[in-house]
């Protein structure tokens, strides 16, 4: 039998896994306050594992915490989706061109499966269907063969999510919806034939005109009270 301390372990585990899913998914919407008393007893916890899993989601900067122990998840910032782009724009093509000098045939079977699980993204997309397009970028990175890369991108994502989410709110025309599913075929095409060069390059205009990209003109247009004018598509 667990002692006290490892069952408020566990217990602030589930709360800290629960909680995080619910602020990526945007069940929990950027910006709205979380009443501790409430949320404990809607995941079958005390308040105590739930604060020490806000305590944790504040380290990644998806909880906002103040002396009073008031909570709130953390608004969707400009200036975030701008950094986070401005990092995968450099990261992400990296991953790409190290995994067609690296990937081995698993790496190939595993991204051929995610691409063939994929759906297109609308708005209202579920948390399943941005999974599958987690896992095909997850697999692309695992060919790097880079473990300090992997653990860099997957927070990456993390962070990324939420930004997807509030870019999918303005929907996505046909054509670029079909614009991004050859993107990720001329990937899984580019890192086959070993081309470093190509992989890198695909990856790098994949993330340019990607929804976190997306995301960042829409809050710098907000921001600066200027929404509707110029911004990508």
């Amino acid at each position: 039998m667990p002692t006290g301390e490892e069952g408020l372990a566990t217990k602030s585990q589930r709360a800290y896994a629960r909680v995080r899913a619910m602020v990526l998914s945007g069940e929990l919407a950027p910006g709205s306050v979380l009443n501790q008393a409430v949320l404990a007893r809607e995941l079958g916890v005390s308040t105590t594992p739930l604060r020490e899993a806000l305590r944790l989601l504040q380290q990644q900067g998806l909880v906002e915490l103040d002396a009073h122990r008031d909570a709130r998840v953390a608004p969707l910032d400009a200036a975030e989706a701008r950094d986070l782009l401005e990092v995968r724009a450099s990261l992400d093509p990296l991953a790409a061109g190290l995994a067609a000098q690296r990937r081995t045939a698993e790496d190939l079977a595993r991204m051929r499966a995610a691409l063939g699980s994929l759906t297109a993204l609308h708005a209202g997309a579920s948390p399943a269907q941005l999974d599958g397009h987690r896992a095909f970028h997850a697999a692309v990175y695992r060919a790097s063969h880079n473990a300090l890369l992997v653990e860099a991108l997957d927070g990456l994502w993390d962070k990324t999510d939420r930004y997807r989410r509030h870019a999918l709110a303005a929907g996505r025309s046909d054509e670029e919806v079909e614009q991004r599913a050859a993107e990720h075929r001329a990937l899984l095409d580019a890192v086959s034939d070993r081309d470093a060069g190509a992989a890198t390059a695909i990856m790098r205009a994949h993330v340019e005109t990607s929804l976190g990209a997306r995301s960042a003109d829409r809050l710098a247009a907000e921001q600066h009270g200027w929404a509707g004018h110029g911004g990508r598509r």
